[in-house]
């Protein structure tokens, strides 16, 4: 397979996540020690601007994910166009196109996958909201 056959449009990292147990200690740590903007939180999630990236901290939401890593979020353009490449390349899908926060101006759409080593990714797409 060539690389502009598996072209999926990734332009970048969008968002790491984070695995913490306790959501308020590690809030206070990210934002008051490290000085990283607070974006906004949800329950279970605190949202933080990194130089662009978002960094999330976030409870395990099952007994698999709580292990010290990161999970890639990688930003596409067309979600259910990315989320298919990977189904047709036999990619394991964890979850598929869901949407995950109406926000103000664009509603955040994910879909969750598995590398080879077992390890869980997810595509995310930030579509605008109509004016």
């Amino acid at each position: 397979m060539s690389a502009a056959s598996s072209n999926l449009g990734i332009k970048n990292i969008g968002q790491i996540s984070i695995i913490v147990h306790d959501l308020p200690r590690a809030t206070a740590f990210y934002r008051d020690v490290l000085g990283l903007p607070l974006l906004f939180t949800v329950p279970n999630l605190a949202f933080f601007d990194c130089g662009g990236v978002r960094l999330m901290l976030g409870l395990a939401e099952t007994p698999e994910l709580d292990h010290p890593s990161s999970i890639l979020y990688f930003r596409v353009p067309d979600l259910n166009a990315a989320h298919q490449r990977l189904v047709d390349l036999g990619v394991p899908i964890v979850a598929p196109p869901r949407l995950i926060a109406p926000m103000p101006a664009y509603d955040l759409w994910m879909s969750a996958f598995r590398d080879p080593e077992g390890n869980i990714h997810q595509l995310m797409s930030e579509i605008p909201r109509p004016s």
